[in-house]
């Protein structure tokens, strides 16, 4: 999937869970962890070790989580 792609579709993540009662980050870091396929999350990992541009800050900090 392009960079371009995964950082739109995990923001729109982190744009939906921000509404929800709750802590954003442990729900993004879950539905991430549900429904991306194992290459997608490999690829959101490398994404945010190599700086994350263009990530929310909720989705970066999940991706703490789903390591």
């Amino acid at each position: 999937m392009s960079p371009e792609k995964m950082v739109h579709m995990a923001n729109q993540i982190a744009t939906f869970f921000k509404t929800q009662p709750g802590d954003a980050t442990e729900k993004v870091a879950s539905h991430i962890a549900d429904f991306w396929e194992p290459r997608m999350r490999d690829q959101l990992r490398d994404y945010v070790d190599r700086g994350g541009s263009g990530l929310d800050r909720v989705v970066v900090d999940a991706t703490a989580l789903i390591r």
